[in-house]
């Protein structure tokens, strides 16, 4: 059972944000209409949390006042706020499937324990469907209590995130792609698919008797394909990188070949695609039992990174987040601990990219770290060891401290938890979609659509 926690009066400080990501439900906008949102009903029914006139004022204002409200009152500043007033605009149209980004800032403090809150939100793609303010008298005391899952708890449903992110990408024009060998069953039919999705315009490039083979044993049809032929796997990655190069693709996706050898022809020093930005890798991971988007990186580029390419690690993960929709990321730079250790460069290259990020040289997330995995992705775990930050327990980007501990904590959930992955290059003059051979259909189709995102959509 996690836990709820307010912020009293005297803890919070102008400037202090909050950022709320919800996936929206067809059961959200009843409880929305009730203002019952974060509140959790089950918990409001047994009298664990009271609700001090929210629904009314909430309910005058729809949908995106009662989610505002049911965050200031379950979240920040959360148990015994009174909501006084809320003045909302620009709210636009929502359905059940939209990924709503809700930020909350304090602007002021006044007497008698009242604060005025800023209020904005967007939706996956970027548009505004709320912003105003608030005012509230904030708690006085300090409330933490265990919340009660009831029945409107968050769907487990596996591959949902993937068709948000297919949704979020729906109507863009297909992205030219060089799909770098693509000679066995499941990246020809991964590319393929890709392609009927519109989200690719597929260019197969490879040896062609082989390609053909495995498009009869797959029984795909490859009429309307551009075939590039290649007399090996590694003349393919060079000729898919020449392709993007010259401006005539606009991304490659990895086909049954070994990472490293399309990623030599991709870091080539005089014919690859290097630009000022380091290459980095980040996989994201579609976890059903996790309430929020969830990335690792990097977890098969860079081995062992030091400081300044980490920073770009960050960096790059922190751009593409955004361009999925997630106003402000919030980041955990992981170690084995919660507490800068000099035996352990981890938690003091953890320490100093925080310093960074305070200095503006990462720029447009929210870093916390060194934390341990179970503090990062656990409320109740931080609470547990007296951490309290704004990524605690709510991280949507893990930072690994090289790439064999990236890539086996990401191989973990992927066997153990019902992940699935979408994996993904940046820092390339083009997005780089490096699927793993044994992949499935829908993570192929999400690295795609990331792919898409990124070139289309601006941060």
């Amino acid at each position: 059972m996690s836990r709820i926690e307010n912020r009293t009066f005297d803890e919070l400080a102008i400037g202090d944000t909050h950022i709320y990501t919800r996936t929206l439900t067809p059961e959200d906008f009843e409880r929305f209409a009730r203002a019952a949102g974060e509140l959790d009903p089950a918990a409001v029914e047994s009298g664990l949390v009271t609700t001090n006139g929210f629904e009314a004022i909430a309910g005058a204002a729809g949908w995106a006042g009662a989610l505002a409200a049911s965050v200031i009152a379950g979240q920040f500043p959360g148990l015994g706020s009174q909501l006084v007033r809320q003045s909302l605009a620009d709210q636009g149209p929502a359905a059940p499937g939209d990924v709503v980004t809700l930020a909350i800032s304090l602007r002021a403090k006044g007497e008698g324990r009242r604060v005025t809150l800023d209020l904005r939100a967007v939706n996956q793609r970027g548009e505004a469907i709320l912003s105003g303010s608030a005012e509230v008298v904030a708690p006085a005391e300090k409330i933490a209590r265990g919340r009660v899952r009831g029945r409107s708890g968050e769907i487990h449903e596996t591959g949902r995130r993937y068709r948000q992110l297919l949704e979020l990408v729906r109507g863009f024009k297909p992205l030219r792609t060089a799909v770098v060998h693509p000679c066995d069953e499941a990246s020809l039919v991964g590319a393929v698919e890709a392609a009927r999705e519109t989200l690719i315009e597929a260019v197969l490039v490879g040896p062609e008797a082989k390609i053909r083979r495995a498009a009869e044993l797959a029984n795909v049809d490859l009429a309307g394909f551009e075939i590039v032929g290649a007399p090996h796997s590694h003349a393919a990655a060079v000729a898919a990188v020449a392709m993007a190069r010259e401006g005539k693709v606009e991304a490659l996706m990895k086909g049954a070949l070994h990472t490293d050898e399309l990623m030599r022809a991709v870091v080539d020093a005089t014919l690859g695609l290097r630009t000022a930005r380091r290459v980095t890798h980040v996989f994201a991971i579609d976890a059903p039992n996790y309430p929020r988007p969830l990335f690792i990186t990097d977890a098969a580029v860079n081995i062992y990174p030091n400081l300044l390419d980490k920073r770009d690690i960050i960096q790059n993960a922190i751009d593409m987040v955004r361009a999925l929709g997630v106003i402000t990321p919030r980041v955990a730079i992981l170690s084995a601990v919660e507490t800068v250790s000099p035996d352990i460069r981890s938690t003091i290259d953890a320490a100093a990219l925080c310093k960074m990020a305070d200095r503006g040289q990462i720029t447009g997330g929210i870093l916390d770290g060194p934390l341990a995995f179970d503090n990062a992705i656990s409320e109740e775990a931080a609470l547990a060891k007296g951490i309290v930050s704004q990524v605690s327990g709510r991280a949507e980007i893990l930072v690994a401290p090289d790439l064999e501990a990236g890539n086996m904590l990401a191989k973990q959930l992927e066997y153990l938890a019902d992940a699935q992955m979408a994996g993904i290059v940046l820092g390339a003059r083009v997005p780089i979609m490096l699927t793993s051979r044994a992949d499935k259909t829908m993570s192929r189709l999400g690295s795609c659509a990331i792919g898409l995102a990124l070139a289309r959509r601006a941060v």
